[in-house]
């Protein structure tokens, strides 16, 4: 008697969504930035990091700015317009606390600390509107600015601190417990929240990513602002 075996192909494991937003967010930045980034650098920020000629009180203006966009962060999860949101309280990756340290530091130092300026607001203003009318769009900003910290954020610091601050680290680049668990903790949340998004809400999120990068790129722009 003769037997046959039939080899049965395995479908290939599904992409998670985490995983496609962080493709579309690589390709926005430019090779300059990232290996497999694809924009040609228009901005001055868009440049490496290494060729930036920072200054105190631009820096300044950019914790600052950042620090009104992370608190509008932190209050639209807080509240929860939409139940996914409360997936996403205390995560451990929040910086306001951690800014606001930075911010006393600087002025026991004798800095002057300025009020916050377009960039940050109108960022801020934009989440606020986006979090209560589209929840797929503000969950790609919500992924893209806490990701885009711990990775080019944190080098962008150690930067910044080897020019302008006598290489101090400041308490923004640092998280209680370990940095790569807690992001992968918020991947799984990410994931989580995504499953049950239709084909088109998922789109509608990728889609934001440009969005997330102009904004953000203001507000980064910052640093090397003169006046």
């Amino acid at each position: 008697m003769s037997m046959e075996f039939v080899c049965v192909s395995e479908a290939p494991p599904r992409k998670m969504f985490v995983e496609e937003l962080k493709s579309v967010s690589m390709k926005m930045h430019t090779r300059e930035q990232a290996r497999d980034g694809e924009k040609q650098p228009k901005q001055p920020e868009e440049r490496s990091v290494s060729k930036w000629d920072p200054t105190i009180d631009g820096y300044l203006k950019f914790l600052v700015d950042s620090m009104v966009v992370f608190d509008t962060l932190e209050k639209i999860i807080q509240h929860a317009f939409y139940p996914s949101y409360d997936e996403f309280r205390n995560t451990g990756l929040e910086r306001c606390a951690n800014l606001a340290k930075d911010l006393k530091w600087f002025k026991e130092e004798g800095h002057a600390i300025p009020e916050p300026s377009s960039p940050g607001l109108n960022y801020a203003k934009y989440l606020k509107e986006l979090s209560e009318s589209d929840e797929q769009a503000f969950i790609c900003h919500f992924y893209n600015i806490y990701f885009a910290h711990s990775a080019g954020g944190r080098m962008i610091g150690k930067k910044v601190a080897e020019k302008l601050l006598n290489k101090k680290e400041l308490e923004f680049y640092k998280w209680d417990g370990n940095l790569f668990q807690l992001l992968q903790n918020v991947r799984d949340k990410l994931n989580k929240v995504t499953e049950g998004w239709t084909e088109e809400e998922k789109k509608r999120c990728l889609a934001e990513t440009e969005k997330t990068f102009k904004m953000s790129g203001e507000v980064l722009r910052l640093i090397l602002s003169r006046s």
